[in-house]
């Protein structure tokens, strides 16, 4: 199974996202996650720190500057969703990366605060 590492610099990204207000409060996660294809434009036209910064996760052993080496996005390359968190606590959780899933969970408890979000 692969391990990862935490995304400083990608946790960083979300949480300044965060902060300026470009998320996404309501959203299927299946629909808006960033497809192969779209992921591959968004490489035609940005760096490979660009792409970084949208993926929580970095796979240990992977080389830089290949799609295998960034995990866990959590946005859709314009704004961070609320369910791309929630997906990444979730899939990090089930597969015990730890690290990961605490990083996406201080997102999200983040991410509620500032846009208040409240249980129902």
């Amino acid at each position: 199974m692969a391990r990862y590492a935490v995304n400083d610099g990608a946790v960083a990204h979300v949480r300044n996202l965060i902060e300026a207000r470009q998320y996404v409060l309501r959203s299927e996660w299946g629909d808006v996650q960033p497809s192969a294809d779209e992921q591959n434009d968004y490489l035609e036209r940005h760096s490979w720190p660009e792409y970084a910064a949208w993926h929580l996760g970095l796979t240990e052993g992977a080389n830089d500057e290949t799609k295998a080496r960034y995990a866990f996005v959590v946005g859709d390359f314009r704004r961070v969703h609320r369910s791309g968190l929630i997906a990444c606590v979730y899939r990090a959780s089930e597969w015990r990366h730890k690290a990961v899933e605490l990083a996406a969970h201080e997102l999200l408890q983040r991410l509620d605060e500032v846009s208040g979000v409240t249980a129902d």
